[in-house]
């Protein structure tokens, strides 16, 4: 009889990872394709969080044995997909905590490719650049146009409380984030990504 609650979520820090686990168990990285391409654990499959059909990717398991592994840029996707996992009843989850960035710190082999920008920094960029537009809309054209700058300000606060931000949602279908149509479970390498300790 399973519990009557799911069992808690497990994270593990990169530097508490041995090398030789490493290619022991499935890894998926839930950030953009883009990303991905930038700077990936070596090994880990790329399925972007808007994207994400965790009944699917537990069928493509080849570590079944193990528990699946996330991980993003810093860990708050990767908490996300944990979730929609637990929603779909998987529970074999473990969110690598700190994300790419502990696991670049731990000394653990990544491939390089094309620079990207960040989610989180495209979001930073779009924020700002909708609270200037509509602050100069307020001050020039209309009044109405502050409401524009808190909006945007009212959305920040909602994705800082709730730790969801559908702005980065958004952005993150965007084309330019985007890989191929295709709804894939591995992002095969690209031209130019070089693997390294």
């Amino acid at each position: 009889m399973a519990p009557p609650y799911p069992p808690a979520l497990l994270e593990v820090h990169p530097s508490d990872i041995s090398p030789g686990d490493v290619a022991a168990f499935d890894l998926i990285d839930v950030r953009t394709h883009a990303e991905f391409r930038e700077v990936h654990a070596a090994g880990a499959s790329c399925v972007p969080l808007d994207r994400l059909d965790p009944a699917a990717v537990d069928a493509a398991r080849k570590h079944r044995e193990r528990p699946l592994h996330l991980l993003c840029r810093s860990g708050a996707r990767a908490r996300m997909a944990a979730s929609s996992f637990r929603d779909a009843g998987i529970h074999d989850i473990v969110v690598i905590a700190g994300g790419t960035d502990a696991w670049v710190q731990a000394g653990h082999p990544v491939v390089r490719g094309k620079k990207a920008v960040s989610l989180e920094r495209q979001v930073r960029i779009a924020a700002g650049a909708l609270v200037v537009v509509g602050v100069v809309v307020g001050w020039f054209v209309h009044p109405a146009g502050f409401g524009l700058s808190a909006f945007v300000g009212a959305g920040l606060v909602v994705a800082g409380i709730t730790d969801t931000c559908m702005m980065g949602m958004l952005i993150a279908r965007m084309p330019w984030n985007r890989g191929s149509d295709q709804a894939t479970v591995h992002c095969p390498a690209h031209a130019g990504d070089r693997p390294t300790p």
